[in-house]
């Protein structure tokens, strides 16, 4: 059975040791147990995150009660998480449904109005010891129901005004990462220097990295080779999460990367065995392949193999 931990707590233990708790996104059953799989094979805690595109695709309450199944079988910290909560509502639903930990994204919203509604949630979810994320800066990009066509970096000054006011147990600021698999278009670049800034002021904050997935180039070619079409993707190089993570990043989220595994390793496997038509054969394949991407990036860039 899992470990039971706060999620604040883990963070802030990240942070303070200078590594940092992968929050993987799942939509399916493979993905689920492929995150899983990976942090208990590298004795590391980890996050399991649900959009609401998410929630929308996977009934809420089955989704729930699988993932505490599926946690039920290791021993290592796991903490179940909404990302990118849009509404007062959507977010009530799942921390009365059970869900450790819930983000309140009013980062579109006028400053005063993320305020407001961030402390609404906080007020809401503390009452019933569930842990509350919210944001401040802008992040380019498309991913499931958040996107953006800019980019507003997170001021330093404001991001403490912010976790005064609202009693946000952790912050994810903006440093220059982006939604989706079309990061950057000329050199990939981490403000690090307001990274360290946010995290001086902020010493007892958890800090979040959204827009992190590093797209690797290995499966984009895979799936570009085998009918699809994503030329051009590109993340965020795993050397600047690296850095930012021994900066004061503790939680850093991917969604993307598993999509293009889970995809890749799909169309792969289909084309090179035209008569197999059991999903057991290439959904195990892909959770095999996700598993291993994510004791990969567990161990070589956040760092958090063997702190369960």
């Amino acid at each position: 059975m899992s470990k039971k931990l706060n999620e604040y707590e883990m963070l802030l233990k990240a942070k303070h040791e200078h590594y940092a708790v992968g929050a993987f996104n799942f939509s399916s059953l493979e993905i689920m147990r492929a995150i899983v799989d990976g942090a208990s094979a590298t004795r590391s805690p980890v996050i399991l995150a649900l959009s609401e595109g998410g929630l929308r695709y996977a009934e809420p309450r089955y989704i729930k009660y699988v993932a505490d199944a599926v946690a039920d079988m290791t021993d290592v910290p796991i903490v179940m998480h909404l990302d990118h909560g849009k509404t007062f509502d959507i977010v009530c639903e799942v921390v009365d449904l059970g869900f450790h930990s819930v983000m309140i994204d009013g980062s579109s919203l006028p400053y005063e109005e993320n305020v407001a509604i961030t402390k609404k949630v906080v007020d809401y979810a503390h009452k019933k010891g569930v842990v509350v994320e919210g944001e401040l800066g802008v992040l380019a990009g498309v991913e499931d129901d958040v996107s953006s066509d800019m980019h507003k970096y997170t001021d330093p000054e404001q991001a403490v005004d912010f976790v005064k006011k609202t009693g946000v147990d952790s912050l994810a600021i903006a440093i220059g990462t982006s939604h989706g698999a079309y990061k950057f278009e000329g050199e990939p670049k981490l403000r690090i220097d307001i990274l360290k800034s946010i995290n001086s002021l902020l010493p007892e904050t958890p800090l979040v990295l959204h827009g992190a997935s590093s797209v690797p180039q290995k499966y984009v070619e895979i799936i570009n080779n085998y009918g699809g079409d994503v030329k051009g993707a590109r993340g965020v190089p795993e050397n600047l999460i690296a850095e930012a993570c021994a900066n004061g990043i503790s939680k850093v989220n991917c969604d993307t990367d598993l999509r293009l595994v889970f995809t890749a390793t799909v169309r792969k496997f289909l084309a090179e065995n035209p008569t197999v038509f059991d999903p057991r054969k290439y959904l195990q394949a892909s959770k095999d392949n996700m598993r291993d991407f994510v004791i990969d990036k567990i161990t070589n860039v956040l760092k958090s193999n063997n702190k369960a």
